[in-house]
């Protein structure tokens, strides 16, 4: 598999290798000692999670307490999405920023945050199936939401999908403005911190 980190650091592009032949298809889509030797850590799995979504469904901006955070290992095995990782870590160079991946069923890639990273995704078919695993277990007094339409931050979702489809949860979401008040936000030093207390390169 291609391992590239994307624009906003501790966040990867995953593209497996696709082995087809007169039966259909092999690939590994994910692979623990790639994804360490990219990373500097390996991905403590505590928990797997998967969405079924229609056309337009919104899902996000989620994000956890640091620490622990929640990474994330996210692929489409059936369907299409746009992913979209955003960097809401207070004091980053790319603080406010976001990347996006299109993670479908046919390529067949998969997109890995680091703890403290915003994420979300929209579906752009009926029955977009998201599988995703996750460094901790979901708890609810340390997760929180940002507005996923917040201007400020400029998700550009595709035009052709429609009317969005989103949860009161996240339209009732503070901005990113508004939960930096809050105090709700991880801070970049922190979070790189916390990377460098799992990091198995350091010696």
């Amino acid at each position: 598999m291609q391992i590239r980190e994307l624009s906003i650091p501790d966040a990867y592009e995953i593209t497996p290798i696709q082995r087809r032949d007169d039966r259909g298809v092999f690939l590994e889509w994910y692979r623990h000692d790639l994804l360490e030797e990219a990373v500097g850590h390996s991905l403590d799995l505590r928990q797997a999670n998967t969405s079924v979504s229609q056309k337009g469904v919104v899902r996000g901006i989620h994000f956890a307490d640091i620490p622990p955070g929640q990474a994330k290992y996210v692929t489409a095995p059936h369907g299409a999405v746009v992913d979209f990782v955003v960097d809401i870590r207070v004091g980053s160079p790319t603080f406010g920023e976001w990347d996006s991946v299109l993670l479908d069923s046919i390529d067949r890639r998969a997109i890995y945050l680091g703890e403290g990273l915003g994420h979300a995704f929209v579906a752009l078919t009926d029955d977009a199936t998201v599988s995703y695993l996750v460094s901790d277990t979901y708890n609810a007094s340390r997760e929180h939401g940002i507005d996923p339409t917040d201007p400020a931050i400029g998700l550009v979702f595709p035009p052709e999908i429609g009317e969005l489809l989103l949860s009161p949860k996240d339209t009732d979401a503070p901005s990113l403005a508004e939960a930096a008040e809050l105090g709700l936000l991880p801070r970049w030093a922190d979070a790189r911190a916390f990377y460098k207390s799992l990091d198995t390169k350091v010696v």
